[in-house]
């Protein structure tokens, strides 16, 4: 009977990491940190980009954030869904568009209806302002891309 219960322990925990291992592999990070290195509460929060430090790091499901504060990483450990960009931190207009992984300006953000949005912003091309001629549209080819690419 023990036999049989490590053998079903040590199954969950190999699928439980290839899942954090394959969904880490579909975000944006630099240095295995997401968001390069900004504090997605503060997004919330503080309504502004704020530089996370690696001394307040948090790692959930794979995906390691930095904070600017202890507290906004005790927020995002209570609730990491309701903090984490969507997308996997890829451009949400690249996203929509054309269904492309494109890297983001950290700085270039939107937060709209509780959740965060990144996009690019580079060489006169800020991807935020297309967005918002057509967000509905492109949110729903986003979110529909988004589960092919991801498996989410």
């Amino acid at each position: 009977m023990n036999k049989q219960i490590l053998i079903l322990l040590i199954a969950f925990i190999s699928v439980t990491g290839l899942a954090q291992t394959s969904r880490a592999t579909h975000f944006n990070l630099e240095k295995k940190v997401a968001i390069q290195g900004y504090d997605p509460v503060a997004y919330f929060t503080q309504k502004k980009a704020v530089k996370g430090k690696a001394t307040f790091a948090s790692t959930n499901e794979g995906v390691t954030y930095y904070f600017s504060s202890q507290a906004n990483k005790e927020a995002f450990v209570k609730n990491p869904s309701s903090y984490e960009p969507q997308y996997g931190g890829w451009c949400a207009f690249a996203m929509g568009d054309y269904g492309e992984k494109v890297e983001i300006n950290p700085e270039t953000f939107k937060v709209l209806d509780g959740k965060l949005y990144l996009f690019y912003n580079a060489y006169f091309n800020n991807t935020l302002k297309s967005w918002n001629k057509d967000e509905v549209n492109l949110k729903k080819k986003a979110d529909a891309n988004w589960k092919k690419i991801s498996g989410q």
